[in-house]
């Protein structure tokens, strides 16, 4: 077993092992794929072991390979935290906000003013399941979500600070039955079909919740679909299909629309915020404290006293880690 191994050949393999095709991978290194390939073997050769299973048609992470990927990805972690602790400044911090003006979003706003000197690069996208991958796979730091939705091989790849009980609501056309009330009490969903995501696999988290909440009320899921993107297709698909859409009270207006908070029971939707685990950057110090301080300041981790959350998010919510 070599004293020391090169951070090129730890490179190689994690590469390989995010793209599991070697033509990617040494696309994405800009080196030749027989140098690669080299590097490879190589590393094999010193570890002693089998890292991948090579065929015509697909590669495959081995046994050994999946056990020794965490432990390469942390030693070049280590290794860029170095690097930028030598150059005097810390590599971007890259977190997905999900939707703007929510929850997140306020919380990146806060991190920004404690720590003015690093750079917190947001993008906004859907669903904590896809950005569960992301983060494992060291293209995404940080995100949002439900982290008790996650399988458990990806929670163990990740850590998570829990943030906010959110109180949901459903988004209704804006000449629906419903919409004249301020409140909708969950019982007087019966018979409606509520959008949840389903068929966004980047979502699953998101409708795995809103099945349990639905479960036995006589509420159904609207079936799968394609994702909308951005206002004016969301608005549009929602006024042909005219389906009510499960979120959050912080969910930004859409025009043609009311958001109506859901009582009796409340629902809650856990929101934590989550990042690769062993991850260590000022922007995500600057995020957990930006988090914290909202949520005391404005009791986001108080529960309501008729608020409704499944037993599993609730034992995550109270794991910090």
């Amino acid at each position: 077993m070599p004293r020391d191994l090169e951070p090129r050949l730890l490179r190689a393999f994690v590469a390989v092992a995010d793209e599991l095709h070697f033509t990617r991978a040494a696309a994405r290194l800009y080196v030749a794929q027989q140098a690669l390939s080299r590097d490879i073997r190589r590393l094999e050769r010193e570890l002693g072991v089998g890292l991948f299973v090579r065929t015509t048609r697909q590669v495959a992470l081995t046994a050994d390979g999946e056990r020794l990927l965490p432990y390469a990805r942390r030693v070049l972690e280590t290794q860029d935290e170095l690097l930028a602790a030598a150059s005097g400044a810390a590599r971007p911090l890259l977190v997905d906000l999900n939707s703007a003006g929510m929850t997140s979003g306020r919380i990146l706003e806060r991190a920004r003013e404690l720590a003015p000197d690093c750079e917190l690069m947001a993008r906004f996208e859907s669903g904590l399941t896809g950005a569960a991958d992301e983060i494992a796979a060291g293209r995404l730091d940080v995100s949002f979500g439900r982290f008790a939705g996650l399988d458990a091989g990806r929670q163990a790849l990740l850590a998570q600070q829990p943030v906010r009980y959110e109180p949901m609501a459903v988004l209704l056309p804006d000449d629906h039955p419903l919409a004249d009330s301020d409140r909708i009490e969950l019982n007087a969903l019966a018979g409606e079909t509520v959008y949840a995501g389903a068929g966004n696999p980047r979502t699953l988290e998101w409708t795995e919740l809103a099945r349990l909440l639905f479960a036995g009320r006589g509420i159904a899921v609207a079936p799968p679909a394609p994702m909308a993107v951005g206002v004016e297709e969301f608005r549009r698909v929602m006024a042909k299909t005219r389906n009510p859409v499960l979120a959050v009270v912080g969910f930004p207006a859409m025009p043609g629309t009311v958001l109506r908070p859901i009582v009796d029971p409340v629902p809650l939707s856990p929101l934590s915020m989550v990042w690769r685990a062993g991850l260590r950057h000022p922007g995500l110090d600057a995020l957990r404290r930006a988090a914290a301080e909202l949520a005391a300041r404005e009791g986001w981790l108080k529960r309501v006293p008729d608020g409704w959350l499944p037993e599993r998010d609730m034992s995550l919510m109270c794991d910090n880690r």
